[in-house]
């Protein structure tokens, strides 16, 4: 099995510094380097093992071997189907089909896109777990990103994910009459439900900011972009204006002609945690929100095009 590596050359403003300093600079925290020490990592410069104290000189390759990260006994690997978008050696970028949930729960312990990584993970021979950045719901489809490591993991997460940038596109119930717009209104759970979100004073700040696409008599798409990440966030604050999402029977959708939630995560962009590279990805509508729309336009009028 692979063990998870990264490398880095040494700059010329890092010549002559410890290892150890020079690692701390690479945001590794005493925590990982004693992790990386005692639960079998390696630290290489130039391919030969080396202690912390080492000192190390420009153009130098200091290579990092993570200790083996063991998954859980209850996530077995099951050939799940998804899409990889974009892979290297820190993360993954995958397209989630939707009826697919993002990670095992009481309700679907399997079959879910955990189950389907780490599978993949042992087809390609590497040793992780799962580390989800971004997450979807069952019924959500679109891009989501992975990290390969609990180290890249914690490099997204250390700044609350303020570098990776989300947007969807939902189709949501009745004309919008706001072309542009910011939802701010706090989410809680809901006192009688263990799934269901709400509107709340006492939830946690929740901002989705909102542009229609494209309105029609009976519905509107409208791409949404999150501030914030919380649980539900796209359906409670759609729901909250009136409009809830076409398929989203729990916040008060009609599921007559679309069974799913009519939400899809269509673009991603983040700051790379190890080049420091500025990325992004965009994929179209899935197939079955296009033959939904197309059996919808042939029988509702446009009413305005916001693209226009």
């Amino acid at each position: 099995m692979k063990q998870f590596q990264l490398k880095w050359e040494v700059k010329t403003e890092h010549n002559g510094l410890l290892l150890r300093e020079f690692l701390h600079l690479m945001e590794l925290s005493k925590r990982a380097l004693t992790d990386i020490k005692f639960q079998g990592g390696k630290i290489l410069v130039n391919d030969e093992e080396k202690t912390v104290r080492t000192i190390v000189k420009e153009h130098d390759i200091v290579t990092i071997f993570f200790p083996i990260e063991k998954p859980s006994e209850e996530l077995i690997p099951q050939a799940v189907p998804f899409e990889i978008v974009y892979e290297d050696e820190a993360i993954l970028v995958v397209n989630k089909p939707f009826g697919i949930s993002s990670i095992p729960s009481r309700e679907h312990q399997n079959g879910t896109l955990a189950n389907g990584i780490l599978h993949y993970y042992k087809q390609i021979g590497l040793q992780s777990t799962i580390h989800i950045v971004t997450r979807l719901d069952k019924d959500t489809s679109g891009l989501m990103l992975i990290a390969k490591n609990r180290y890249v993991h914690y490099l997204f997460s250390k700044n609350e994910l303020k570098d990776v940038n989300r947007k969807y596109k939902a189709i949501v119930h009745g004309e919008m009459k706001e072309s542009t717009g910011i939802i701010n209104a706090r989410i809680a759970r809901k006192r009688d439900s263990i799934i269901e979100r709400e509107v709340s004073e006492e939830g946690q700040e929740a901002i989705t900011y909102f542009k229609v696409v494209e309105t029609f008599k009976d519905f509107s798409i409208v791409e949404l972009q999150l501030e914030t990440g919380r649980t539900h966030q796209i359906r409670v604050h759609m729901s909250s204006i009136n409009h809830p999402l076409i398929g989203d029977d729990l916040y008060g959708g009609s599921t007559v002609t679309l069974k799913r939630q009519a939400l899809h995560s269509y673009y991603l962009s983040f700051i790379h945690p190890i080049n420091k590279d500025e990325m992004s990805f965009e994929i179209v509508l899935p197939e079955d929100l296009i033959d939904w729309l197309d059996q919808q336009k042939q029988e509702n009028e446009t009413i305005i095009d916001c693209q226009q």
